[in-house]
């Protein structure tokens, strides 16, 4: 089994650490036809559109 041979240091420790940190941003833009707020390159969930097509039926 591998064991380190040295003591890892705070800061090392703390740099592989920073990621935890960080939280997801979405990007997240408004629909053109519903004005909704919904995630890039995904269908509309409010109107079902998507790249000015109707994908899906609309959500009631």
């Amino acid at each position: 089994m591998a064991v380190p041979k040295k003591r890892t240091s705070k800061s090392r420790k703390r740099m592989r650490r920073s990621h935890d940190h960080l939280e997801f941003t979405a990007a997240v833009t408004d629909c053109p036809t519903c004005g909704e707020p919904k995630l890039m390159h995904r269908v509309c969930p409010s109107c079902g559109t998507y790249r000015g097509r109707q994908v899906l039926p609309p959500a009631e």
